[in-house]
Parts: C-alpha cells; structure tokens; sequence
C-alpha cells in the first residue's frame, strides 16, 4: 500500500469536464490528452511499485519546493540507505536519442526527459540536505509503455525501458529494507511539504455561459440521459443512477469549475436542466451540504 496514495489532480478533473461540455482549442485538446496519458502512465506505473515485498514508504505524486522553485516527483520510493525518485513517462512509439535530443523517427525534437530528471534529482538532494537526511538520492526514468521503443540509449543512462521494466523491480526488491522512525519521520515531512496547486497549470479560459449544460452518465459521460421517477437512464449505454447521486455529482463538476460561485438551488437546476422539480435539488444539495441562509439567499457548501 503507497504511504501516499495517488490522486487525479485537479488540472485532469477540471480538463475532463470542459472536455465533454465545450470544444477545446487544438492546444488544450492536446494539453488534455497528454494529462490523461501520462496519468494512466503512472497508475501502471504504481502497480509495479505496489508489488514490492520489501518494507519501504511509497510516496505518489509529491509537489514539492526548494528555494522558491517547484519540482514533482512522480513516484517516490524511501528504502533504508536510498531515496529512489522515478520520472514516468507514457511515451508510444519509436524514438530515437542521440545523446543530446530525444526525437521522434520523423525528426521531431520533444524535452529531453533525462534534463527534468536532473533537475528533479538535485531540487531533492538540496532539500533532503536541509532536512537532516543522509539517503542517497538515486533517480530513474520508467518507459512504462510496452508499444515504446528507444534507440541508441546509452547503456549508462538511468532509463528504464518496457523490456527492463520487471528485472528493474527485481533489482530494488533485493534492496536493504531495515527501516526505522527516522524514515517515517521524513515521508512525513515530505507529505506536510506537498502542494496542492502546481505553478505550471494551465487552465483553458471559459465562460458560464459558453458551457454546455445538462446531466451527463456517469459512466460513457454523454448528454443522452432522462429522469425517471428517482432514477437518471442513459439511453447510450443503459446505465442507472439515482437522481440524487447524479444532482450531487453534476453539482460537483459545477463547483470545481466554478469555485468562486455560491451553490444555490436556482444554479444547479439551470446547470442540470433535466430536474424540473427544485425540491428534488435542494433535498439532495441539503443531505449532502451545509446550508447557509433562509429562503431566497440560502446556498450550499
């Protein structure tokens, strides 16, 4: 079980929702795209780290800070000798590296993952310095995904192909593994430094009024669903969820939009459309919410 589990950040949740309810620009479709790969990348990613047998503290999606400069970790793994640090990457396709530059077979230059991976490494051996800790940092690049190929990669480089991925696992689970208090103290720590807001997100710019409004399914997340007595059906894929579930759930893309709003039984009906009893939203909104306010002033939160 990870010390620190992983989460999907509020970038992605944010991206899906605009995703099925407005058209993205190119730039953002592509933003978005590469979120949800590299997230799917990392949870495969934590299957592996998941197996070990070996007693260490497993810390996912760490934002940290050191000397006013923010670094992520992806996966982080602390044995009893060694603070292993892991850049995973969803890459598909073949690639070549020239020892300098990472490109693509068509000649298509991306950021060489091995110059974040540095950094990464040195932001986190300056702040395990300041924390007391002797660990030694050692840090990789996992290539999780099997339709990936590199070529020419130096057999001295810290990459990790989809071939080396098992033996690699191996390796770290004939790692010492005595750990003592002084460990939990620092994945403590660590946690109590993490950030919840990265400086490096990007938000597409959107309107209330340019959103698409309605209930989606919870499940294939498309427009085509009806109430029925207590129950929303998707005409799509014949998904059922009570309508109370769906109200909260839609009331939740709502406010992670929209956070500097006030949720009131007037804007989520208009967000849902498809409710046309307004007892029926501020039940649920009253269940699953603190009410504050009387009558025409009331909201939730």
């Amino acid at each position: 079980m990870p010390y620190k589990a992983r989460s999907e950040s509020v970038v992605l949740k944010t991206l899906r929702i605009l995703n099925k309810r407005m058209k993205l620009t190119e730039d953002d479709q592509r933003y978005y795209q590469n979120q949800e790969k590299g997230y799917e990348g990392e949870v495969q990613f934590d299957v592996f780290t998941e197996m070990l047998q070996r007693n260490c503290y497993i810390l996912n999606d760490l934002l940290l800070n050191n000397n006013k400069s923010s670094f992520q970790l992806d996966s982080s793994l602390i044995f009893q000798g060694t603070f292993s640090l892991f850049e995973v990457k969803n890459f598909e396709g073949e690639y070549v590296y020239d020892g300098e530059y990472f490109k693509t077979l068509s000649g298509l230059d991306i950021q060489n993952p091995l110059d974040q991976l540095k950094r990464s490494k040195l932001m986190l051996s300056q702040l395990l310095q300041s924390l007391g800790s002797k660990l030694t940092v050692e840090a990789y690049v996992i290539f999780i995904n099997p339709q990936f190929t590199l070529y020419q990669t130096p057999p001295d480089l810290p990459f990790i192909l989809p071939t080396q991925l098992n033996r690699f696992m191996s390796k770290l689970d004939q790692k010492p593994s005595l750990l003592n208090q002084s460990h939990k103290n620092l994945a403590d720590k660590l946690i109590s430094l993490h950030q919840t807001e990265s400086p490096y997100t990007q938000f597409p710019i959107y309107e209330y009024e340019q959103i698409k409004k309605g209930m989606t399914c919870k499940v294939c997340h498309t427009f085509s669903v009806f109430v029925t007595g207590k129950k929303m059906v998707c005409k799509e894929c014949g998904c059922e969820e009570m309508v109370a579930l769906a109200i909260m759930r839609n009331a939740e893309e709502f406010k992670l939009l929209f956070p500097e709003r006030k949720i009131t039984t007037n804007i989520i009906q208009d967000w849902c459309r498809i409710v046309p009893c307004k007892k029926t939203i501020s039940r649920s909104l009253g269940k699953n919410l603190k009410i504050i306010g009387k009558g025409q002033w009331a909201f939730y939160e």
